[in-house]
């Protein structure tokens, strides 16, 4: 699953637990596979934010991708929020969400994905794919992968001679995923590290199936979450809608935002520097985590800005 496309993405979703799913038109295959290319070409950028950001892999966390501001010394006295994530497809492609990751780090975060660098630069070659098959409906990580990251940065804010050594707030903790990786997030928003939650093209499956192996969720999980929650879909055209409209509904004892913008499964992480989605991750995170009273302007009062922006459908639960 390194290298999981979106279009793969929305079948393991959408697939049978029991056998390989439908190989998808060839025609679908491929523009997928153009789209792939295009983004794999794109080289990694630093970000907007006011600490210039990069991609790497520690030793100390081979089986992990880091984002980071690249001058740790230049953060001063300003502490990093940690924010760990979940690939879409619950791959161990860690670069997936590369141009997304690399802009919530230049805004002072530290980022890290379960799995290696899987596409884009730095990747190795991947193979085609064969016509008239697909992959079988397994994940190649899983939420303990997820919150192992937390747990290397925590350490490593204690730990004299790293890099981190108490540069990290560890109130500063929230988690997020895409698709099948926006699963996991629900997964891991019961840990009481976490402070805040993004949820991304997804939802827990309204018929109470579980088609993805390896991979075990249900409506139960939304009882569980004891910090605000942000749901982010891509309107109508996203396969995950009816899951993450129906786990908003649900929701009924922390606050909850859920957004939607007209762009399908994919949402903007092909976009440079994350698109319009990842600057609204950087919003939520900074007010949840940080809060920052401009960044809250996006969220709250009737006329929001998020609220007045036609781009966007808004709804909130306990919100003002």
């Amino acid at each position: 699953m390194r290298g999981l496309s979106f279009l793969t993405t929305c079948l393991l979703l959408a697939g049978s637990a029991t056998a390989q799913i439908p190989p998808p038109a060839p025609e679908a295959m491929r523009q997928e596979a153009e789209a792939r290319t295009r983004a794999n070409a794109m080289p990694d950028t630093a970000g907007t934010g006011r600490y210039p950001a990069l991609k790497q892999v520690d030793p100390s966390l081979a089986d992990h991708v880091i984002y980071r501001p690249a001058n740790l010394v230049g953060l001063g006295g300003a502490k990093l929020g940690v924010l760990v994530w979940g690939n879409g497809g619950c791959s161990d492609d860690g670069a997936s969400a590369r141009l997304h990751l690399l802009e919530i780090a230049s805004h002072g975060y530290l980022v890290i994905a379960p799995g290696v660098i899987g596409s884009g630069p730095g990747a190795p070659p991947t193979p085609p794919p064969t016509p008239g098959t697909a992959p079988m409906l397994a994940v190649k990580t899983t939420t303990a992968d997820v919150l192992a990251g937390l747990d290397w940065a925590l350490a490593e804010n204690r730990r004299k001679g790293s890099p981190y050594f108490g540069r990290i707030d560890p109130r500063q903790v929230a988690v997020a995923g895409h698709s099948c990786g926006g699963l996991q997030a629900i997964q891991a928003a019961s840990d009481p590290r976490i402070r805040a939650v993004i949820v991304h093209n997804s939802g827990v499956f309204t018929d109470g199936t579980n088609p993805i192996a390896g991979m075990t969720v249900d409506k139960s999980l939304l009882t569980k979450f004891h910090t605000p929650v942000l749901y982010v879909l891509g309107g109508p055209g996203d396969i995950a809608y009816p899951n993450g409209t129906d786990d908003f509904a649900k929701i009924d004892k922390v606050p909850a935002m859920l957004l939607n913008l007209d762009v399908g499964h994919g949402g903007t992480f092909r976009q440079p520097n994350g698109g319009a989605v990842a600057a609204v991750a950087v919003k939520w995170l900074d007010w949840q985590l940080r809060g920052d009273k401009a960044a809250a302007r996006s969220f709250t009062g009737a006329d929001c800005t998020l609220c007045t922006d036609p781009k966007w459908r808004v709804e909130r639960k306990k919100i003002g």
